[in-house]
Order: structure tokens, then sequence, then C-alpha cells
């Protein structure tokens, strides 16, 4: 059961914040995040913990698929790089991480039209915070372009090499049913795509 669960969602509080995060769905808690006006959304912004890991791999993806993207960490140190872990699981995936380079909130410049997505619930109302009173801008979270939806992505950091790659996979559906959501957030032609290991998925 425990390897199980370590798999899936990578520790047990993963699947305790994983079922919290169900519950508030379901309550309607999670309601404002929700995207009500996609024509309004000119960038969107990948955030995670470290910008290392889901949001990294979120923006590798994103620009890949052809997205005005950036990406950045709530508590994170500007040009720290991805661990090995990580650079290994998006390599089995086809994405090429090596070149990420993490961004603080400090040295990012918010633009009017970003839509700031999370991997967590309390990460979204953490941005909504720090984004103060400003209405030119959204809070959302990547799990709920998921398929299944899931409301909390529980980050990889430190933890197996099984979980790294489940939760990849998890980030890289949710990104491209985004992209799908969203065909005019688009980079203009001559900005070249990130650079990929190598496309398809190995089992």
């Amino acid at each position: 059961m425990k390897t199980m669960i370590n798999d899936r969602f990578g520790t047990f509080r993963g699947l305790v914040r994983t079922a919290l995060g169900y519950a508030e769905l379901a309550s309607g808690r999670l309601s404002p995040f929700r995207l009500r006006d996609p024509e309004s959304i000119r960038r969107v912004v990948f955030v995670c913990h470290g910008n290392i890991c889901r949001s990294a791999y979120a923006h590798i993806i994103a620009r890949r698929l052809g997205m005005r993207v950036a990406s950045l960490g709530l508590s994170t140190t500007t040009g720290v790089r991805s661990p090995a872990p990580a650079l290994t699981a998006a390599s089995r995936l086809g994405a090429d991480m090596r070149e990420h380079r993490a961004c603080s909130w400090g040295d990012f410049a918010v633009q009017p039209g970003d839509l700031f997505l999370v991997m967590e619930v309390r990460q979204a109302h953490e941005m909504r915070r720090r984004l103060g009173k400003r209405t030119d801008v959204r809070v959302g979270l990547l799990g709920m372009w998921g398929e299944p939806v899931m409301p909390h992505l529980h980050d990889p950091f430190t933890l197996g090499a099984l979980y790294f790659e489940t939760c990849f996979r998890r980030v890289g559906i949710a990104v491209e049913r985004l992209a799908a959501a969203l065909p005019h957030v688009r980079e203009p032609a001559d900005v070249p795509a990130p650079t990929l290991a190598r496309e398809g998925t190995v089992a």
C-alpha cells in the first residue's frame, strides 16, 4: 500500500492534500480560481515552489506547443538548475530541461493578461495575496486542466523516480489541454522552441 501511494501521490501527505483538494473542489471553494474569461489571457505563467521541477517541466512542454509562457518559483533563487531526477524524468518523456534556470518572484515582471497557474491550492491563495488588488491578471490551478482533474499536483522534489515521471505525465497532459483551450496564447513564429531530447514516451 505504501509503495502504491508513493508511486501515485508521492507521499502519504501528497495523498491527503490531493483528497483535500478534491473536497475543496466539490464544495465550490475553488471557484475563484476557475478561468471565466480566457480571451483576456496574453501569457501563461507556471508557478510552483522552486521552479525547478513541476513549473519548469510545464514551461518546457508549453514552449514546445508554441505557447507564450514564463515560469517562476515562490521560494527559490534565480538561476538554480533543475535536479538530476527531474532531468532524467523529463528526458524519459522526451523533453530536455538542462537549460532551464529558476526565476524567483522578486525577479519576475508581472504583465497585464498573465494567467498564473499553480500546482497546489495553497499556492493559489499565496499568488492571489502577492498580486494584491490587481484585476488585470488571473490565478488558476494547472491540475484543473488535467485528465482526470487534479487540484493538487504534489511536489516530486526529493521523491522517487516513478512518482517524478507520474507527476510530469500529469503536468504534460494538463498543459496540452490548456494549449487547446487557449489557442490565441501563442509566441510569434520566429521564436525558437526548446530543444527536445527525443519525441515520444519511453515506457
